[in-house]
């Protein structure tokens, strides 16, 4: 009786210290993740964008950022030019489309704000 009670002691020790540990250990952030840069036009006017690619799928993952633009201009009547843009012209009027892949987030970001300040675009709202 006393060898089981041993192993079973044992066996719950190592999982109260696997647990413990796996609470302790922060998640390595990914920085290796492709990022697109978009681009959404209407009538001249264009908005620079960038997203993550979500699973290796790309126009997956322009959709689903261009969705919540939409959702957003709709639902939360905010006054950025974007939002203004879709209301005034509805979604469907809109070109959606890839600048570039970037790997990595910050390379991601650094290069957005390269184009941002290249082209110029007159629906960003925050352009620095």
């Amino acid at each position: 009786m006393s060898h089981l009670f041993t192993n079973d002691f044992a066996c719950i020790l190592a999982g109260m210290w696997y647990i413990s540990a796996m609470i302790k250990t922060k998640r390595k952030t990914r920085s290796d993740r492709n990022h697109i840069i978009y681009s959404l036009a209407i009538n001249g006017r264009e908005y620079i964008g960038v997203t993550y690619v979500d699973k290796g799928r790309v126009n997956a993952s322009l959709t689903r950022r261009w969705q919540k633009h939409v959702r957003r201009a709709l639902t939360e009547g905010r006054d950025w030019n974007l939002c203004v843009a879709i209301r005034k012209h509805g979604p469907d009027k809109f070109h959606v489309g890839v600048l570039e892949i970037v790997r990595g987030k910050a390379a991601a970001h650094v290069r957005e704000r390269e184009l941002i300040r290249e082209r110029k675009p007159k629906l960003n709202t925050d352009v620095r």
